[in-house]
């Protein structure tokens, strides 16, 4: 590394990655990218189920437990991150979803300009490389290759067909004119091997630029500061004793996403003047709002034992495990290819064809969580969640030494509409395990279990047997209100030379998967930081 560049970026995750190409395609610019994490030097990143083998791995994962929270019983929730080139889309399920139209209609209403769905989908579009071709709401000519599933079981089938018995139409790509539907899921992943914005922005050739440096195992102190504006970053490298001091000439990007971007904002002085004083951190902006307004996806889990085959009967011998890694290895086919789920199901717990406000992940396998080995007899999972969660949570740092996880409050299931839809939700679930197509399969509901009837029970049952789904936003929130701390060019309320640009300046929760929204917010910022030089 040299000591001073144009652009440091922070965080090598979905975000960062695209933005480190984008920004270094002018070969004026200088930059800088810093993870903190490793190198994808391992075979199962790159194996799309490897997820099963890198959640939960310290080598690839940071590993944050949630705190106890009662609106889950008590229980703490493990959420898994990426701490690797590439960063959680490295080890995510890899589906490829952008999210309700509304959704980002309502980031402008809220006060953002330039957000609306029309303003924003040129940059899906521009990021994407589409298996099935160039639409008016697809890209052929991006980085990002979409593929379809390249592998379908017959219970997928059998649950499509029984979502569309109770009224779900069928609707076979939820990201184009209309998000109401159940179909197979697209995934970010190219000839049967998953496709990290690492992977996908930079590749071999752009990683040969000489004005581009990209350092792995780099721990961020906290930011540098010249009153109210910020010229560098402090970072120590693994291996090294002695910590390093690096300057941007033009500005520091902070895209170490929805935990680590506020963790460093407060650790350098950005945030609760109240929290910071306490922890003996200089107050350079007082902003209460930094690490507040958390929000994430719950998903209710729903087991059901079935008389058909699974994928739990392919997965529980070590015989059939060597046929499945020789099927991936000639013909790059099989279980080795799946995504976290093949099946989506957007619908609203009326079923009325109204806007939606559940999403249905469908698994022909099932498994208490991943990571886990699946159950020794045949089942599926079918998850359900609240898209637009009102219940807000907090990340906040309880000490000024960076190598020290943060408080992560989530507040699941805090108010009575999200108790309510989860409730709902459960009822839309057995709804289409009761249609013909499906009912005729099925042994028994083995999670949450028939026992559970009343609402009470199905409330209790929610937040027993409910997981994240780990789509963490919000807590650098896009605005221009005392609730925000970025505004809606990203750059951080009341400090100069600095944005934020991941997925915690998203103001409210998207209704979908978050991967593919936050390569679009690093994609629009490139576009409005290269439109400022």
């Amino acid at each position: 590394m040299n000591k001073t560049y144009d652009y440091i970026i922070v965080g090598a995750g979905s975000a960062g990655c695209l933005l480190a190409n984008r920004l270094s395609a002018d070969p004026n610019n200088n930059v800088l990218l810093i993870e903190a994490g490793s190198k994808d030097n391992s075979i199962w990143l790159h194996i799309p189920v490897g997820y099963f083998k890198t959640m939960n791995n310290p080598k690839f994962d940071w590993m944050y437990k949630l705190e106890k929270d009662k609106g889950v019983n008590n229980r703490r929730i493990d959420w898994p991150r990426g701490k690797v080139l590439g960063g959680s889309s490295a080890l995510n399920g890899l589906l490829y979803i952008r999210g309700d139209k509304h959704d980002y209609d309502n980031w402008e209403h809220l006060g953002n300009k330039g957000w609306g769905f029309n303003d924003i989908l040129p940059y899906f579009k521009k990021s994407e490389c589409q298996e099935n071709g160039k639409s008016k709401y697809h890209g052929v000519d991006g980085e990002l290759k979409i593929s379809n599933l390249r592998l379908k079981r017959k219970i997928a089938e059998y649950f499509i067909k029984a979502a569309q018995e109770i009224g779900i139409p069928y609707n076979p790509d939820c990201n184009s004119e209309k998000q109401e539907g159940v179909g197979y899921f697209q995934q970010t992943s190219y000839k049967g091997f998953r496709m990290s914005s690492y992977r996908s922005f930079l590749t071999k050739k752009i990683r040969k630029r000489n004005n581009l440096t990209i350092t792995t195992d780099t721990q961020m102190s906290k930011l540098i500061f010249s009153g109210k504006k910020v010229i560098g970053v402090k970072c120590i490298q693994k291996g090294k004793e002695r910590e390093r001091e690096i300057y941007a000439n033009c500005e520091v990007i902070l895209s170490a996403g929805s935990i680590a971007s506020p963790q460093i904002l407060q650790l350098s002085g950005i945030g609760d003047a109240k929290l910071l004083q306490k922890l003996g951190i200089d107050v350079i902006h007082n902003n209460p709002a930094v690490g507040k307004n958390l929000q994430d996806h719950l998903q209710v889990r729903m087991v059901y034992k079935t008389t058909t085959r699974t994928l739990n009967d392919e997965l529980n011998t070590w015989w059939k495990k060597a046929m499945i890694g020789l099927q991936f290895l000639f013909f790059r086919t099989g279980p080795l290819t799946l995504s976290a789920s093949q099946v989506y199901a957007f619908t609203n717990t009326a079923l009325d064809g109204s806007r939606p406000n559940i999403q249905f992940h469908m698994q022909p396998l099932s498994a208490d969580k991943p990571g886990d080995g699946v159950h020794p007899f045949s089942a599926f999972t079918m998850s359900v969640c609240t898209l637009r969660p009102e219940s807000r949570g907090e990340v906040r740092i309880n000490s000024a030494d960076p190598s020290q996880p943060p408080t992560i409050i989530p507040n699941y299931l805090s108010t009575e509409g999200d108790q309510k839809i989860a409730v709902e939700s459960i009822k839309v679930a057995r709804k289409i395990a009761k249609a013909s197509s499906l009912k005729k399969y099925i042994l028994d509901e083995f999670v949450p279990g028939k026992s559970y009837t009343s609402d009470e029970q199905l409330l209790e049952a929610a937040k027993n047997n409910s997981q994240s789904i780990y789509h963490p936003v919000g807590t650098c929130k896009m605005g221009n209100d005392d609730s925000s701390v970025v505004d809606d060019q990203l750059k951080v309320h009341g400090i100069s030379g600095l944005r934020v640009v991941d997925a915690s300046i998203m103001p409210e929760l998207i209704s979908g998967n978050t991967n593919a929204p936050t390569m679009m917010i690093a994609e629009k910022a490139a576009d409005m930081i290269l439109g400022e030089k």
